[in-house]
This record gives C-alpha cells, sequence and structure tokens, in this order.
C-alpha cells in the first residue's frame, strides 16, 4: 500500500486550479450568451450552467470511476472501482505529486464539464432544453469518459497503448484531444443532424452584446491558467512553463486574428480580438508543457490564423454552427495537437509527469528539435482517432434522440425567442413578439 505524504503546497494549487477552472464555464456562459442575439442569450447561459449540475452529479457517481479506474479494453475504466468517489488510501495520491485524489477528481470534474458546454454554442437558438440535459448525460458518458480514459486513464491513446508501443507516447498535457478536439467533433456531428437555424444564411445574426463577449473570454483567460499549469499537479517550475506559454500563445493568436481580419474584411474587431483570445488558448493546451516559447508563439499564431480562416466555411458549406465551435476549437485543438510533434522540446531541468518529456533536459523532440517524423506522426493519428470516435458517437446519439424526444423548438418559438418560450423569462424587456403579447 502506498503510503500517504501530503504535499500541502501542490494540493492548495490544485484546489485553486480547480476553481479556476470551474469558473471558466461561466466565463463561457457570458462568451456565448453574448454571440447570440437578445432573444436567446438567457438559454445559451442557462446550457453552460445546467452542464455543470448534470455532468457534477454524473462524475461523482461513475465519472471519474469510469476515466481513471482499472482499465477495460482500453476504452473505459471500471465504473465500480471508485462509484461514488469511494476511493481507498492505496488510491489516496495522483501521480505520486502529494494530491489527494479526491482534490484530482474534482479537477478533473470541472474539465468534463466545460467540454460539454462547449458544444451548447453550436445549436444556439434553436434546441429544446431538455433533449440538451438528456444529451449532456449521454454524451459525457459515452463520448467525453472514454476519451479522457484512452488518453489519460491508461487506454489506447495513454503512456502503455498500442500507438505509444507502435510509434510514441501522443502528448496531450491538459486537453487538446480529449476537450477541444472531442468538442468541436461533437459540435460538427450535431448541427448537421439539427439543422439550420431559421433564416442562417439569409438574415443576420449578430452578436447582441459584445461587452459580454469581452467579459466572458477575460474570464475563460484567466481560468485556463488553471487548466493549463493545474495539469502538471504540482506548483514546480513545469506549471510555470505551461502558464507562459499559454500566455504567448494566446496573446499570438488574438494578433495573428485581429491581422487576418483586417486583411480580409478591412477592420479588426472586438469579436475577432475574443475569438482569438480563445484559438490561442485551445491551440497552447495540449502543448502548454512540451514546447519553449517560440513554439508557443508559432503555435499561436497558426491557430489565429486557422481558425479566423474557418470560421467562414461553414456558409461555404451550409452547416450551421451558430458560435463557431467546429471552427474555433475542432480547427485550433488540431493544430496544437499537431504541431506538438514540430516543436515538443523539453526544456533544462523540466520535470512534468509527462512520459520522455523533461527527463534529464531530453525525452520526445519534435521533428524542428531533431526528433524526426514518430512524434508528429503519433500527433496526427491520435487526432485522427479523437475526431472519428467523437464524431460517430455524437452522431448516433443526435439521431437517437431527434427520433424519440426530438431536437427543435417550433418555428414561432424560434422566431419570438427561445428565451421565453422554453424558460418563461427574458434577458431585455419587451425583446420578441410573443412577449410583448402577453404583457
Amino acid at each position: 500500500m502506498e503510503e500517504f505524504a501530503l504535499d500541502s503546497g501542490n494540493t492548495a494549487w490544485m484546489l485553486t486550479a480547480s476553481s479556476l477552472v470551474l469558473l471558466m464555464t461561466p466565463g463561457l456562459a457570458f462568451f456565448y450568451g453574448g454571440m447570440v442575439r437578445g432573444k436567446s442569450v438567457l438559454n445559451m447561459m442557462m446550457m453552460s450552467f445546467v452542464s455543470i449540475g448534470v455532468v457534477g452529479v454524473l462524475w461523482a457517481l461513475y465519472g471519474y470511476s469510469m476515466t481513471f479506474g482499472s482499465d477495460i479494453a482500453g476504452i473505459i475504466g471500471n465504473p465500480a472501482e471508485y462509484f461514488g468517489l469511494v476511493i481507498d488510501d492505496a488510491d489516496s495520491l495522483m501521480f505520486g505529486s502529494g494530491v489527494p485524489a479526491l482534490v484530482a477528481a474534482s479537477f478533473q470534474a470541472t474539465f468534463a464539464i466545460i467540454t460539454v458546454a462547449l458544444i451548447s454554442g453550436a445549436v444556439a437558438d434553436r434546441i429544446k432544453f431538455g433533449t440538451w440535459i438528456v444529451f449532456a448525460a449521454l454524451w459525457v458518458t459515452l463520448v467525453y469518459i472514454p476519451v479522457a480514459h484512452m488518453v489519460w486513464g491508461g487506454g489506447l491513446l495513454g503512456m502503455d497503448g498500442p500507438i505509444a508501443s507502435a510509434l510514441s507516447t501522443p502528448i496531450d498535457f491538459a486537453g487538446g484531444t480529449v476537450v477541444h478536439i472531442n468538442a468541436g467533433a461533437a459540435a460538427l456531428a450535431l448541427v448537421l443532424v439539427v439543422g439550420k437555424r431559421k433564416g442562417f444564411g439569409k438574415e443576420p445574426m449578430r452578436p447582441h452584446n459584445l461587452p459580454f463577449v469581452m467579459l466572458g473570454a477575460a474570464l475563460l483567460w484567466f481560468g485556463w491558467f488553471g487548466f493549463n499549469a493545474g495539469s502538471e499537479f504540482a506548483a514546480d517550475g513545469t506549471a510555470g512553463r505551461a502558464w507562459i506559454n499559454t500566455t504567448v500563445a494566446t496573446c499570438a493568436a488574438m494578433l495573428a486574428w485581429l491581422i487576418t481580419e483586417k486583411f480580409r474584411d478591412g477592420a479588426s474587431t472586438s469579436l475577432g480580438a475574443a475569438s482569438g483570445v480563445v484559438a490561442g488558448l485551445v491551440a497552447i493546451t495540449p502543448a502548454a508543457a512540451s514546447v519553449d516559447v517560440f513554439g508557443s508563439i508559432v503555435i499561436g499564431a497558426v491557430a489565429g490564423v486557422a481558425s479566423a480562416l474557418a470560421v467562414g466555411l461553414k456558409f461555404k458549406f451550409g452547416y450551421d454552427d451558430s458560435l463557431d465551435v467546429v471552427g474555433v476549437h475542432l480547427v485550433s485543438g488540431v493544430v496544437g495537437t499537431v504541431l506538438i510533434g514540430l516543436f515538443a522540446t523539453a526544456a533544462p531541468g523540466s520535470n512534468t509527469w509527462w512520459p520522455g518529456i523533461g527527463e534529464e533536459g531530453g525525452g520526445l523532440e519534435g521533428l524542428f528539435y531533431g526528433g524526426g517524423v514518430t512524434q508528429l506522426i503519433t500527433q496526427i493519428v491520435a487526432a485522427l482517432i479523437a475526431v472519428v470516435f467523437s464524431f460517430v458517437v455524437t452522431w448516433v446519439i443526435a439521431l437517437a434522440l431527434k427520433a424519440t424526444m426530438g431536437w427543435r423548438i417550433t418555428e414561432q418559438e424560434e422566431a419570438d425567442g427561445i428565451d421565453f418560450a422554453v424558460h418563461g423569462e427574458t434577458a431585455y424587456e419587451g425583446v420578441g413578439s410573443t412577449i410583448s403579447e402577453v404583457r
């Protein structure tokens, strides 16, 4: 039995990081809420808040156990092993860091919560709230948990999996595949099943409150330091490396998005600045502890340009990803995950727990740092597996709910405003014809 040796400093940092990441979901509610029209803002924010409720309960019951329990077929962990977060002394420490497993479980709960909430932006303005709640429960169980187990819980994409044996260990320090590629691929599947908003491509659907968007981006950026630096599970130099890389990549992405906007549209917008911030945060997430400052700048800049260009693809291909979950999270998630294969490098003295990175200043290296193409191929394979798994399983879930509960509110309710139709309240006085008639 492992001796329990509490590290109070690491534990205090992880409790703080957990709180920071939880704040990201209300921050996302502001970010998404500002981007929709005034008649939809409460519903949009409620989709984020209810994700906290649904996922928080399920994670405590079986989510942690299915993610970090004993491996079953490389896909899930044993759901009974830590059911109800009953954890014995032998499993009381996480990664040998002196952090109690209950604290680690709390930290991981916040990741599951925000991943579900991210998807909601793709289907803004038009879906039944009850169907969303059921979807959240099914998706976290059947998609998020398996992917998280495969990457972080000892499954197929982990350090002892077949990809690691055949090539090298896929690097996902803080959630490029688990959170962002996962949510982005799911968003694409969901919008294809749910269909377009009434008037999509024919009438303007502009953000109703850009200060909300900027506030949400700021809260996300603040919380993201818990997301990335917290994933070290220690208050050490690697956490500091993740912090500075998160900052630098995000700055580069914001600037790259604004420059792209200026050349393409003739103006650099506040929405573009906020979106560039999120794109940079997404891209550096998997790479935060495995690249240097120069790599983080390039990753952020590439993500800023790629996502700025990608958000327009929905009009070209005709899918209605309302708030650009695909264009930002899927695209920048893939950028950050794949570019690790080019820029991975271990800083001298780095002591991250991720295998191969930071072992006496050596370990896994990217192509541009003399490591060859192996890690690049590994990262591409991991990204593809995450995309395919998430898309296919989400498609099946979405079709099943369409055939049973149905996804769409009525056209009249959508035209009048989903806030009043679904929640019986509005964010602003006199928004929507139905509200005016009732009052």
